[in-house]
């Protein structure tokens, strides 16, 4: 089965075939953090959402090229350097690099190509001098300079690709110089901003005298210098169609004449706990406030990937705790499967580049067609549910066979391996090995002598203080196991 996505340039499924005409390259754009304060959770369900599409890209043999960008200037990051009289970079790089140490918390793939907006001024200026070549982009009075949308569609281009605009209904403008304007405005928007008092030191120089470029033109500049002028995947959450990626999509192909991205996928809104995400209601998120509350950033990403990307999806705490459960069961299954074959650690016992990526019709240890089935779930539209499904189904059949003892070290060590090529592509890890503290160490020892010694009501007892100080004992053919409960 091949993999087939919703593209909503052309609102329906497709088949998923690369520009590249050896079939084998892929070009991903992820429109990445504005770097003014830290990602909340709704921004994180597009990140883990993107870092699934590159895994499953991967895990199927395609050469990724992922790109996110690095928004480092635009009007809410001006308004807030200035509130904190410090300078662009001091504020935004202490942003950025707590992103990435997010990101890695997440498990996320570390994009190959990170451009920051700042470090792309001459790009976006030579960008923009086209679209005033061309004839659909202007330098008003005040010396900024706007794309014209009457223009653009005058020269017989179709502004409106991914989302259905109603040109006579919709309230027009002259111009919208914020980023983020209206979205019932239908209005000619700024690519090259003029210096203006507020700006402060934020200004470059240009041909249109000092200024600063628009938010949209950031993204077609650095996608286009990275990926060409043509690339296969654009992604982002669903509040960016319009006007964000309706904006890119004008400037870019205006500017080069041609398709500017094959295949738009765009991710739901988040609620939590049932409403909008809002600070005075107290449902505001970010993955630190999370991790302060005692959750892992595993636990967080195992439930950001439980949903359908397309579907709005209910972030809850409770939702939190059923992960650690999920996950538990996960971690318990593969656990026993690592005593089993002797394989050592908790960790993946190879890296993922070393993970074959073709489906299996059979595994030993395992229902057989787990890969298969597997795999076309995420081809089909990556049906995570359907995923999940299969995951869980393995764990049952699994746990099943080891309590009868009908799994060898072989079986076991085959099992593994097809967890692991699965868990390349969700991404959720291993549970980190707990270190034991010498006291539980000398409770599982005194343990084991009260058992040599059929002492049962003293090991009975010392398992009972062991539980209540946070330990399990699980007992084996190999000798008594220590968990962290």
């Amino acid at each position: 089965m091949s993999l087939s996505l919703f593209n909503t340039l052309t609102r329906g499924v497709q088949d998923f075939v690369p520009l590249n005409p050896a079939g084998n390259k892929v070009g991903m754009y992820c429109c990445g953090p504005t770097v003014y304060d830290f990602a909340h959770i709704g921004n994180w369900r597009t990140f883990v959402f993107g870092d699934l599409v590159r895994r499953h890209l991967e895990f199927k043999g395609f050469a990724v090229t992922h790109v996110m960008n690095i928004t480092d200037v635009e009007d809410k990051i001006i308004r807030r350097v200035r509130e904190t009289k410090t300078t662009l970079t001091a504020f935004t790089r202490e942003y950025e690099a707590t992103f990435f140490a997010d990101l890695e918390a997440l498990n996320c793939r570390r994009p190959h190509h990170t451009p920051r907006a700042t470090e792309f001024i001459p790009e976006i200026i030579v960008l923009i001098e086209k679209l005033i070549a061309r004839g659909v982009a202007y330098q008003a009075p005040d010396g900024s300079v706007y794309f014209s949308i009457e223009k653009y569609r005058g020269c017989g281009c179709h502004y409106g690709q991914l989302v259905k605009l109603n040109f006579e209904a919709m309230r027009a403008g002259e111009r919208v110089a914020t980023d983020e304007y209206e979205k019932e405005s239908l209005a000619d928007f700024a690519l090259w901003k003029a210096r203006v008092p507020e700006d402060g030191e934020v200004f470059w120089p240009s041909p249109w005298g000092e200024g600063r470029p628009g938010w949209h033109i950031e993204c077609s500049a650095m996608s286009m210098k990275v990926l060409g002028p043509s690339f296969d995947l654009h992604l982002g959450g669903e509040d960016l169609k319009f006007p964000h990626h309706e904006d890119e999509i004008a400037q870019s192909e205006g500017a080069t004449g041609k398709p500017f991205v094959k295949y738009w996928l765009h991710g739901a809104h988040l609620l939590v706990e049932g409403k909008k995400m809002s600070k005075s209601l107290g449902n505001y998120f970010t993955l630190r406030d999370l991790v302060a509350q005692g959750f892992t950033g595993r636990e967080v990403r195992y439930l950001l990937l439980t949903a359908h990307y397309r579907e709005t999806f209910n972030f809850t705490l409770d939702g939190l705790t059923g992960a650690r459960t999920a996950l538990a069961r996960i971690d318990e299954c593969v656990g026993k499967l690592r005593a089993l074959s002797g394989a050592p650690g908790a960790g993946p016992s190879r890296s993922e580049a070393q993970i074959n990526p073709q489906p299996a019709e059979s595994e030993p240890g395992g229902p057989p067609s787990l890969l298969a089935s597997f795999t076309a779930a995420l081809d089909d539209d990556l049906n995570i549910s359907a995923a999940w499904a299969a995951v869980f189904e393995w764990v049952r059949e699994t746990n099943k066979q080891l309590a009868e003892n009908a799994l060898t070290a072989t079986a076991a060590s085959s099992a593994l391996d097809t967890w692991e090529r699965i868990n390349s592509v969700l991404g959720i890890g291993a549970v980190a090995e707990a270190e034991v503290p010498a006291e539980i160490v000398a409770l599982l020892e005194a343990r084991q002598v009260a058992r040599q010694a059929r002492d049962f009501k003293r090991s009975d007892e010392i398992r009972d203080t062991l539980k209540a100080k946070g330990w399990g004992v699980e007992d084996s053919p190999k000798g008594p196991k220590l968990k962290k409960l």
